[in-house]
């Protein structure tokens, strides 16, 4: 067991300093829902446009140390002890992962990033061949290998310290157990504060996102209007299932509704793989395949400064890669906390690898089929997700067989992911607000819900999908000097320990 030899701090000081800022960023969104768009706008434009070069690097990093991680000798080093077993099975793992990391936005952007980028692509004209295979390739890099190789390293190093070291999980343990001196335990609550608000801004953003969806379906489906108390009706239905949902505990709410999850997700997929234009769509897959692995190396480090296309690269590939870092001590913590028994190979691999396939045919074929719409259909879908991209999804299904049906099925799909996320996101703030504990009192998860709740209204009180990807943000800016802190103790305590194969030849 390593332990710090610093003290660490009372549970109150991290959960009641956290709460405190979250709790006025809450009420600062429901009393002046403007003025926060306006501070959140600011702060990560200014963010985005100074310090783009660091983000980039720093998240094409997490991709090259998971590749090294796992097929270096270390990968076959358990997390957890020696004997330790999967407390889940691959294929429920799997479906958790996909539920508390990008569900509903897989859902959200599925056809309507595509499309932006195929009319409206950076550097060249839009609506032509060549746009639609970039358009491809931007939203992969955007869904793949970078997004899950963020989550993969933010949950190896906690499952690593919490399941190999018998440390808390607290995004400070890597800190406390890997530096001594006077500093690292204000340093290490500073760590858990900002990985708190990291944590509650990013998942209200997406929580706030996911529910404009629902709404633009309910008012496909159900002639629903677009209000914003329409949308505040959602959240605190939401609030009633996700309540529920927690009540059962992390092995049975989340595990079964995350299943559910998976098998819809699977079966619009494949009605729409089938029924639309299939061999479009899966020779899109595989010309994707090959010009995304072929054109990763240069679009990991591509900023655009000769082409003025920085308001672009800001908006879209930064966007999206510091929303990941937003969701990694979220997405991590929970990552960690259901990995126990696999090996760091193994981990990386499922974590990484086949998450990014998957993304890549889900892409192809929703927003494959979009774009066979606007080359080779009628066209008119761009204009539709354009003028509101919380529809596109479901101006989709109109073009497709059984739209009512899809449409309400997405609908469900969309609901139940937004609580696994809220369900699974509240776990991970109560864990790391409560010194760590793998079962937080609901007590301490209600209180935590309720803020979320209150951002997430006064996101939605905006009315804007922009503001909403801004809050999902904002968080992760001053927590990516936390991220690099985990890093590099995570990497030196790694160093220390024997290696399998030496192990193996003693």
């Amino acid at each position: 067991m390593v332990e710090s030899a610093q003290t660490r701090p009372a549970l109150g000081a991290v959960f009641f300093i956290s709460m405190i800022i979250c709790g006025g960023i809450g009420i600062w969104g429901v009393l002046a829902p403007d003025a926060l768009a306006g501070a959140a706008n600011a702060a990560t434009s200014f963010a985005l446009q100074t310090l783009d070069w660091f983000f980039l690097m720093l998240c094409t990093g997490f991709v090259v140390l998971g590749a090294v991680l796992a097929f270096s000798s270390y990968g076959k080093i358990k997390l957890g002890a020696d004997d330790d077993e999967p407390e889940f099975s691959t294929l429920s793992w799997i479906a958790m992962l996909f539920a508390g990391g990008m569900g509903a936005g897989l859902l959200f952007w599925g056809p309507a990033e595509p499309i932006y980028h195929f009319t409206d692509p950076p550097g060249i004209q839009g609506g032509t061949a060549e746009a639609a295979r970039l358009a491809m390739v931007i939203t992969n890099l955007h869904w793949g290998l970078h997004a899950w190789s963020i989550y993969a390293v933010c949950a190896l190093v906690i499952a690593y310290f919490v399941f190999r070291r018998n440390a808390p999980g607290l995004i400070s343990t890597p800190i406390r157990c890997a530096f001594r001196g006077r500093l690292i335990g204000p340093i290490a609550a500073a760590a858990d504060i900002l990985g708190v608000v990291a944590v509650i801004l990013g998942l209200a953003g997406s929580l706030a996102m996911g529910t404009l969806q629902v709404r633009a379906g309910l008012g496909e489906v159900a002639g629903v209007l677009p209000t914003p108390w329409a949308s505040i009706a959602i959240v605190c239905v939401l609030a009633i299932c996700f309540f529920i949902s927690a009540s059962t505990g992390l092995g049975q709410g989340i595990k079964i509704l995350s299943n559910i999850n998976m098998v819809v997700a699977l079966t619009i997929m494949l009605f729409i793989l089938f029924v639309g234009p299939t061999r479009f769509i899966l020779e899109t897959f595989t010309t994707n395949l090959g010009d995304y692995l072929n054109s990763l190396p240069a679009m990991s480090l591509r900023l655009y400064p000769f082409e003025d296309l920085t308001d672009w690269t800001a908006g879209w590939t930064l966007t999206y890669l510091i929303w990941w870092l937003a969701w990694g001590p979220f997405v991590g913590v929970f990552i960690a906390r259901i990995s126990r028994g696999r090996t760091i190979r193994e981990f990386i691999l499922g974590v990484v690898l086949i998450p990014s396939l998957f993304s890549m045919l889900w892409f192809a074929t929703f927003g494959g089929t979009g774009i066979f719409i606007e080359l080779q259909g009628g066209g008119g879908l761009a204009d539709l997700v354009f003028d509101d991209v919380t529809k596109a999804l479901f101006a989709l299904f109109d073009y497709l067989p059984l739209a009512q049906v899809l449409s309400g099925a997405a609908l469900l799909l969309i609901f139940i992911f937004l609580i696994t996320s809220a369900d699974s996101g509240t776990f991970v703030v109560s864990m790391m607000s409560s010194n760590g504990t793998l079962n937080p009192s609901m007590t301490i998860k209600l209180i935590w819900a309720l803020i979320i709740l209150a951002i997430t209204i006064g996101t939605l009180l905006t009315g804007s999908v922009e503001i909403a990807k801004t809050m999902a943000v904002t968080g992760a800016i001053p927590f990516s000097l936390v991220l690099l802190l985990q890093i590099v103790a995570f990497l030196r305590t790694l160093r220390d320990e024997e290696s399998p194969a030496a192990a193996e030849g003693r």
